[in-house]
C-alpha cells in the first residue's frame, strides 16, 4: 500500500470525520483519479518534441501516457484535424498516491520563490494546478530536456463542496497558500 494510502486511512478520515460530521467513514471525500495533461503545440510541426514530452510525462507518473490529438482544425494555429497535439496520462490507485506523495513532497519544494498553490477549487470538489517547468520533478535528467515543457494537473475527488475538498487535501499535504 502507498504510505499516502495509509495515511489517508490513519489521520484524514478521523478528521474530517470530526471536523465536518460524518457519520460513516465512507462519506468522506476521496481522491478517485489524477489526470495529467501536457499541451506541446509546437509538436505539430517538430515530432521529436512530441516524443519527448511523452517521454518525460512516462518518467514522472510511471505509465504510457496517450497522445491526443486535435479534434478541429484551426487556421490561426496551423492545425488540421487528426494533428498530434499533446499527451495525458490518467492515474488512479496506488500510482496516483504514489504520484501525489511525490508532487506533494519532492518537487513542490523545488519550486523557485514558492509560497503555496493556488487554494481555488473548481465549484465541483475538484482541484486544478498548472506547472510551469516539469524540471521540478527529481525523476527528469536535466541533461535530457532540450524544451522546457509545463504540465496541468487535475485531482477528482468525491467532495460535494469545495470547502470539503480543500480541506481533505490540505490534511494531506498539499501546500495552500496562506491569505
Amino acid at each position: 500500500m502507498a504510505r499516502l494510502r495509509g495515511h489517508y486511512h490513519s489521520i484524514v478520515i478521523p478528521k474530517m470525520m470530526e471536523e465536518f460530521g460524518y457519520k460513516n467513514p465512507f462519506q468522506v471525500p476521496r481522491l478517485v483519479k489524477i489526470v495529467l495533461n501536457m499541451g506541446v503545440g509546437e509538436g505539430t510541426r517538430d515530432k521529436t518534441i512530441l516524443e519527448e514530452a511523452v517521454s518525460h510525462m512516462s518518467t514522472i507518473c510511471g505509465q504510457r501516457p496517450v497522445v491526443t490529438k486535435s479534434r478541429r482544425s484551426i487556421a490561426g494555429f496551423k492545425i488540421r484535424a487528426g494533428m498530434s497535439v499533446g499527451c495525458k496520462a490518467t492515474l488512479r490507485g496506488n500510482r496516483m498516491y504514489e504520484f501525489f506523495d511525490r508532487f506533494v513532497n519532492a518537487a513542490v519544494p523545488r519550486i523557485r520563490d514558492f509560497r503555496g498553490l493556488s487554494d481555488t477549487v473548481d465549484g465541483r470538489g475538484n482541484y486544478n494546478a498548472g506547472i510551469d517547468e516539469i524540471i521540478m520533478f527529481p525523476e527528469i535528467n536535466l541533461d535530457k530536456v532540450k524544451k522546457s515543457l509545463g504540465m496541468h494537473i487535475t485531482m477528482v475527488t468525491t467532495a460535494k463542496t469545495d470547502a470539503e475538498a480543500k480541506r481533505m487535501l490540505e490534511l494531506m499535504g498539499l501546500p495552500f497558500r496562506k491569505r
